[in-house]
């Protein structure tokens, strides 16, 4: 099942469940955590998918059905059942869909290393494929899941890799609520096995260590019946039970976190000669263009985080006074010591006078601009504490030069503290910078190195002439907190002034 945010007809994916093998009635453990607000019409849109192949793209796989409501609907009935549809809108067969809600009002975690010894073996042909479910008991005495372990494969002593659940999805972070564990055999017709189940809660399972883990007995309830001698289908072992605290974006913002805004603004000769008005660089009567309503729809937004106002911003792809050669990381300014200009509408006037100083020429190649950016990086990268956040705007009109050196740098990148989002303008074919963008599929450099995470964001321009400008500042900065957030909380890396709880 796939989550989708719908603002101004404007598609943003949220996120996926997990897949979920021969089941007609599934049950997905994956939670969707959106920012709520009161004073916005949320609409929100569920897609049900048959999976039957290993590729990304949902094109190729059999739509079972949607349904489409607000943020609100969901939050004011905190559970809510109703028909999928197909795309026109005629039911789906019987197929329904239930949504929980939660307020999200702790940002701890539990994480958890959790093994088990001398499971019961299921299979006849071989052993069995454990894998846990937690459960959290609802308000009705009902037991709901909360999480679920990977597969460990033909294994009766599994060790199942380091995970972590939001406290508050654990046990409404109440540490005396029960929670229920059961341990499954998988089978991949979906006729899972019991294998065993008991109950506990996270007051007990915090005294787990290392040297001293907290163990309990996995009781199957039929066997348990049938055998005198029964004791136990295995023994569940919580080598680790820690509760910490996950910082969220507002933490880090209201912590001094700063962010730091750049722009690369594309001045390459496919824009079209700027003093013709069919040029993506012609300044209409009205005193804009492209470029210009991309600076200002994101940076009215990201300059409110940064405290000094002060913002880089470069040209590439033009030949440049006095000699005239071409630069892919040029000052609009034309001050090498002091690139920085105050506040968007610095920007905008550096970009105004730059323009007919310049000779618009190319290739476009983004690797310079993106490699500059990062050197600040590094060096924020190498404190202690989450002081600093880079992010860097381009916007573009055409087909990327340096691919294979842009797919390194952009590999390079992700393992510092910084976003790249690229606005692509006029109608040109941006097939590339969708493939910069790893929603659709992993981003790899050309030596076969993975991005450890996802930092660019693409977005056509186009798809906004008739939206608002707080339409395309909202698709463009929509992943910049979760990247943010992944970086720093990866890293155990506090805010610089810890928030008050």
């Amino acid at each position: 099942m796939c989550a989708r945010s719908l603002y101004h007809q404007v598609v943003v994916l949220i996120g996926r469940t997990e897949m979920v093998k021969n089941c007609l009635s599934p049950k997905f453990s994956k939670k969707f955590m959106i920012d709520y607000y009161f004073e916005q019409v949320q609409k929100l849109k569920f897609g049900v998918y048959d999976i039957d192949n290993e590729t990304f793209d949902l094109g190729d796989d059999d739509f079972l059905g949607e349904f489409e409501c607000t943020l609100g609907q969901i939050v004011s009935s905190k559970k809510l059942t109703r028909p999928l549809v197909l795309h026109n809108g005629k039911p789906a067969g019987k197929g329904t869909i239930t949504i929980f809600a939660e307020e999200v009002k702790d940002n701890r975690v539990v994480n958890f290393e959790v093994q088990a010894r001398k499971l019961d073996k299921k299979d006849f042909w071989g052993k069995s494929d454990p894998y846990l479910e937690f459960c959290k008991q609802t308000e009705d005495g009902k037991w709901q899941m909360v999480h679920r372990t990977e597969v460990i494969k033909k294994n009766l002593n599994p060790t199942w890799k380091p995970y972590k659940i939001p406290l508050q999805s654990l046990c409404n972070s109440d540490l005396q609520k029960p929670i229920k564990v059961t341990c499954y055999d998988y089978d991949n017709d979906g006729s899972h096995d019991l294998i065993g189940t008991f109950e506990t809660n996270m007051e007990v399972l915090q005294t787990a260590s290392q040297s001293s883990p907290a163990e309990f007995e996995c009781i199957n309830p039929k066997k348990k019946q049938k055998k005198r001698r029964y004791k136990n289908s295995g023994i569940v072992s919580f080598k680790l039970c820690q509760i910490v605290k996950e910082y969220s974006f507002l933490d880090y913002i209201m912590g001094g976190c700063q962010m730091n805004f750049i722009v690369g603004i594309d001045f390459t000769g496919s824009n079209g000669d700027p003093r013709k008005p069919d040029s993506l660089h012609y300044i209409s009567p009205n005193g804009f263009n492209e470029y210009l309503m991309a600076i200002w729809s994101v940076g009215m937004i990201i300059q409110d985080y940064d405290t000094d106002k002060l913002f880089p911003a470069f040209g590439f792809g033009a030949q440049i006074p006095p000699n005239w050669q071409v630069s892919h990381e040029f000052p609009l300014n034309f001050n090498p010591t002091n690139p920085f200009c105050a506040g968007v509408q610095g920007i905008v006037d550096a970009y105004r006078n730059c323009l007919p100083q310049v000779k618009l020429h190319g290739p476009t190649n983004f690797s310079p601009i993106i490699n500059h950016v990062a050197r600040f990086a590094a060096a924020a990268a190498q404190q202690a504490i989450a002081s600093q956040y880079f992010i860097l705007l381009i916007i573009t009109d055409g087909v990327i030069t340096d691919l294979d050196d842009t797919r390194q740098a952009i590999v390079n990148a992700a393992k510092l503290p910084m976003s790249i989002i690229i606005v692509g303008v006029g109608g040109a074919d941006f097939s590339a910078m969708e493939f910069l963008d790893g929603d659709e599929c992993v981003l790899k450099s050309p030596t076969g190195e993975i991005a450890i995470r996802d930092i660019v964001q693409f977005v056509p321009f186009r798809k906004f002439h008739n939206a608002t400008k707080e339409a395309l500042a909202q698709s463009v900065l929509a992943e910049l907190p979760q990247q943010v957030v992944c970086y720093f909380n990866t890293r155990k890396l506090r805010p610089p002034n810890e928030p008050n709880p």
